[in-house]
């Protein structure tokens, strides 16, 4: 009697070590876990953590040092989700960011691979980009995706036009282009 305790104690022990491996497992890979969910070609994200609302008055596409940019807190928080997007083993078959310095200092800082900019991706919260004319960019983009996940690195307004979803500094979306469906996740 006393080898079937000690039988059924090491069996449940198995079988506790083997969830939370697994418990483990998917939380390493949430981005996995919501691309695989949906099947998705893109995940956008949020550029970081960069205080304020909306951007100076004396804005400049070509100057940091009018928009609104990534405090320390961002650029860690960029850092920091780079590396668990690394952990993930996922390569992404393009990385493209918005003009804007924000989101290139996040695709920099991130380091997950060869990014460049796209203007399909550029904010038109305060009009200094054509709503119109930055979305069917993305719209003939999405059509015309390469071949695995693209990363887009873009402002909330992008993110909610095309997914209708609002995320937070930093959130990430997975999106199926073709079916439309979405996943959000943080990865911080």
């Amino acid at each position: 009697m006393r080898q079937f305790r000690v039988f059924v104690r090491l069996g449940l022990v198995f079988i506790l070590s083997i969830q939370a491996q697994t418990v483990g497992a998917e939380g390493r890979h949430i981005l996995l876990a919501a691309i695989t969910e949906i099947d998705a070609d893109v995940v956008f994200m949020r550029h970081a953590l960069a205080p304020g609302f909306g951007d100076p008055d004396n804005f400049s596409l070509t100057e940091c040092n009018t928009q609104r940019n990534l405090d320390q807190v961002g650029r860690s928080q960029a850092i920091e989700i780079g590396l668990k997007i690394k952990e993930s083993g996922l390569s992404f078959s393009e990385v493209l960011s918005s003009e804007w310095c924000r989101c290139k200092e996040t695709a920099q800082l991130l380091d997950i691979g060869q990014w460049e900019t796209f203007s399909g991706l550029n904010s038109f919260f305060q009009d200094y980009a054509d709503r119109v004319e930055t979305l069917q960019k993305l719209d003939g983009k999405l059509s015309d995706l390469k071949k695995g996940v693209t990363f887009m690195v873009t402002h909330q307004v992008v993110i909610r036009a095309v997914t209708g979803v609002s995320v937070g500094s930093g959130e990430l979306v997975a999106y199926n282009s073709s079916t439309e469906l979405s996943k959000t996740f943080r990865l911080d």
